[in-house]
């Protein structure tokens, strides 16, 4: 039996430019400390930004001399191999290695063209749906139905979260089973979850169009289904779809969350706060820059960013944290919310949240009139005893996805 994952010539690539990467920012923070100490080793105040001695700088210049030089080294091994038969199969342990690597640093791995980053794309199944060729879109999905669902996966996940590790999946246990048994065609969108969920929200709105208008048989009902950041993705998809114009927001459009952080995840808030903490003391101030490697996705989840305004305010890190803008969706998008708690029962005056996201922030729910999302009750739900990731296959979830499925956007 074989262990590991299976590299390709862009894995090896990816792997050189992560290495490298790591190396010099490492590099840097411990020049920086380094710099740091030597300032209060001479009885001077520690301050921010201090540096070595010169015969340290050269040290540490020679060390990223020589990094670099492997570097590029390394990219020139990779390209000897691009045209070798080294392309390995596809497997789910390395595509969830991607995606968590992709939500951890995905925006960085854009930003630098590494190979592991991940384009936005729809499947069906394990196949990507060429959107700009009408006929093999045709050809690919000879049972296309008028009713579409699409599967958006949440931050470090990938499309393969959605299926059973049971081979004999069921509408009573499989969302895509569900759905294709109430006459919906299934796609599945992968995309990088590191980067801005605004980003992300623009990019799938065309894609989106380019689907409706390419599709072989007119739409009826559209339905997004998104799990955890997937839920904003959406939202944001529909929000970019008004301001660019594109007809599919017109369609009869149902947008499904599950457990989605509408208002925002106590877990990166807290991340900000170790951040503020750090970057306020001088010996340690270097290491705020290690919570800075976390992703844009990852930030937005401080206060459920959506909009692109939210991307072209004050930085990301910034020591004041701002409030995310809350859009009205159109008219057409019906909004349906799944929020999951662990309490074992849905007596309790107060539920505790699915493990990482809280009941009102996943029910859309706040104590500002204007920034609450309104969602009528009928479109509202609550399963008991149920973590953040048992969301995606929960029983009592299937069941509530069963009945707005069948009433559409109604």
């Amino acid at each position: 039996m074989k262990h590991g994952l299976p590299l390709r010539a862009a894995d090896l690539r990816g792997l050189g430019r992560l290495g490298v990467e790591a190396v010099l920012q490492v590099t840097d923070l411990v020049e920086a400390v380094h710099g740091g100490i030597q300032h209060v080793a001479t009885l001077r105040a520690p301050r921010p930004g201090a540096r070595p001695g010169h015969v340290a700088r050269f040290a540490y210049g020679s060390v990223r001399g020589v990094t670099r030089l492997v570097g590029a080294a390394l990219e020139r091994v990779a390209t000897g191999l691009d045209g070798a038969a080294n392309d390995a199969a596809h497997s789910a342990g390395r595509e969830a290695v991607l995606a968590a690597l992709n939500g951890v640093l995905g925006d960085h791995l854009e930003a630098s063209g590494n190979p592991f980053a991940i384009p936005l794309h729809l499947r069906h199944g394990d196949a990507v749906l060429p959107l700009d060729d009408r006929a093999a879109l045709r050809a690919a999905l000879p049972d296309a139905q008028p009713r579409v669902l699409v599967l958006l996966h949440g931050l470090c996940m990938s499309p393969w979260q959605w299926r059973m590790r049971s081979a004999r999946a069921t509408p009573d246990t499989d969302i895509q089973a569900l759905a294709e048994s109430l006459g919906y065609s299934v796609l599945l969108l992968h995309y990088n979850s590191g980067r801005h969920v605004a980003h992300n929200g623009r990019e799938l709105a065309g894609q989106l169009q380019a689907l409706v208008d390419a599709w072989p048989r007119p739409i009826s009902q559209l339905t997004l289904l998104g799990h955890s950041m997937g839920g904003l993705v959406a939202r944001s998809a529909c929000h970019a779809a008004q301001d660019h114009g594109h007809g599919w927001v017109r369609l009869p459009v149902s947008l499904i969350c599950l457990g989605t952080p509408h208002h925002g995840a106590p877990l990166e808030r807290a991340g900000n706060g170790v951040d503020r903490l750090l970057a306020a003391l001088p010996l340690v101030a270097p290491f705020a820059r290690l919570g800075h490697l976390r992703s844009a996705g990852i930030t937005d989840l401080r206060h459920g960013a959506v909009s692109e305004p939210d991307v072209r305010g004050p930085g990301r890190f910034a020591v004041c944290g701002r409030p995310h803008t809350v859009l009205p969706l159109p008219e057409t998008v019906a909004l349906h919310v799944l929020a999951g708690t662990r309490s074992p029962s849905l007596a309790r005056s107060r539920l505790r949240g699915d493990g990482l996201v809280p009941v009102a922030s996943a029910l859309g729910q706040h104590r500002d009139p204007e920034r609450d999302l309104a969602v009528p009750a009928s479109r509202k739900a609550i399963i008991a005893d149920a973590g953040h990731l048992a969301l995606l296959h929960h029983p009592e979830v299937l069941s509530v996805l069963g009945r707005w499925l069948r009433r559409g956007n109604g």
